[in-house]
């Protein structure tokens, strides 16, 4: 790998745990102390990833995933020193990839990174499955790009990776299990709440460009794609 790994902690030994974790099975990596510090190593690095503290001086790990969203779609994984879902959603909504809660174990952290990294990069299976169009909604897997009659929405990888799993099977309604099992591969801790906050998200994204009825939703069971004709008829809640 040419860009490194990005380990944002206010906390010395923190980083040096990843550090060492993450240097074992192969990722270079570079570190910040501080908000501040992190945004100017992603602009000096160019990081393929960045792990971020939630609680730090200077510039908290929210606000420095604010901004990073406000530019592109650079992997986040959030570190947090609370067992607080409100953090955890709040993360999540921010557009964070995935989050861990401290204390961690670093073979969790690194196998985490290493699954954002693997959808990040990641080609489509097959010639036919490069391009999915599905009512106004179009996915292209290689450009990693989803737009609406032809207006670019800008999705994190996580968000891409759900919305490409309902696209690729458009009558299938997924369970949250077999959607976190599609985009991290089976045994991964992550909550119900964690995949209803990236559909939130990918709702909120479409509806600001007319896809009110991006995904529906069959309580009890999941979600599925919705007709993507831009009625409110069909949406889900």
């Amino acid at each position: 790998m040419t860009q490194p790994i990005l380990i944002v902690d206010d906390e010395p030994h923190i980083r040096e745990l990843l550090a060492f974790a993450l240097g074992k099975a192969g990722y270079a990596t570079v570190e910040a102390a501080d908000g501040e510090a992190a945004l100017e190593a992603i602009a000096t690095h160019k990081p393929a990833l960045v792990v971020l503290d939630i609680n730090m001086p200077r510039l908290n790990g929210l606000d420095v995933c604010r901004r990073i969203r406000a530019e592109g779609q650079l992997p986040v994984l959030l570190l947090s020193s609370r067992d607080d879902e409100i953090d955890r959603v709040l993360g999540i909504e921010l557009g964070a990839d995935d989050y861990v809660v401290k204390p961690f174990s670093p073979r969790e952290v690194t196998a985490r990174v290493s699954a954002i990294l693997r959808r990040a990069s990641a080609a489509a299976p097959t010639e036919e499955a490069k391009l999915v169009s599905h009512g106004r909604l179009s996915l292209e897997a290689d450009a990693w790009r989803a737009a609406w009659a032809g207006d670019e929405a800008t999705l994190t990888v996580t968000e891409f990776g759900i919305l490409w799993t309902l696209a690729s099977a458009p009558r299938r309604v997924f369970s949250r299990d077999a959607i976190i099992d599609r985009l991290r591969g089976p045994g991964f801790a992550l909550t119900d709440r964690t995949i209803d906050s990236h559909v939130r998200n990918l709702r909120a994204k479409f509806a600001k460009l007319g896809g009110v009825d991006l995904i529906e939703t069959r309580p009890g069971v999941g979600y599925r794609l919705g007709p993507c004709q831009g009625s409110s008829e069909s949406a889900g809640a």
